[in-house]
């Protein structure tokens, strides 16, 4: 079988290098610091804190909120406010990441916040003393 125009050897689509690709804008997500969240704890500024790490993780180390693991979140969905700013954190970052972009898509959120680095970041930036691995 041979490839027609537009398409590979393997029949997959291709776009001719002289078209334009479509440019897709997705809302750049916010991030706070590990300092600044605990300048934002210290202050007393009303927040929401959710931790989307697993039960296991959340037992090794944790900096407090509401855990909801990353495959429940939308069963539990209104259990994340929209009336102020909600952190939500994860190991990394990446997994915080992946559900707050679900949020924002999917439901409408624009008050999410990712924890830039996850609790490992805090572990390293607040509370050294922290064991998080």
């Amino acid at each position: 079988m041979s490839a027609g125009p537009g398409t590979t050897s393997e029949g997959r689509a291709t776009i001719p290098n002289n078209q334009q690709r479509p440019t897709i804008n997705l809302p750049t997500m916010q991030e706070i610091t590990p300092k600044e969240l605990e300048a934002m704890k210290k202050e007393g500024k009303p927040f929401q804190l959710i931790d989307v790490r697993e039960p296991y993780e959340v037992e090794l180390c944790n900096i407090g909120g509401t855990p909801i693991p990353m495959g429940d979140v939308v069963e539990r969905i209104d259990e994340v406010r929209k009336d102020v700013p909600v952190v939500i954190h994860c190991r990394s970052g990446a997994r915080s990441g992946a559900v707050i972009n679900a949020l924002s898509s999917r439901y409408g959120y624009t008050n999410l916040i990712n924890l830039k680095g996850g609790i490992l970041a805090y572990g390293r930036e607040v509370d050294p003393s922290m064991k998080c691995e």
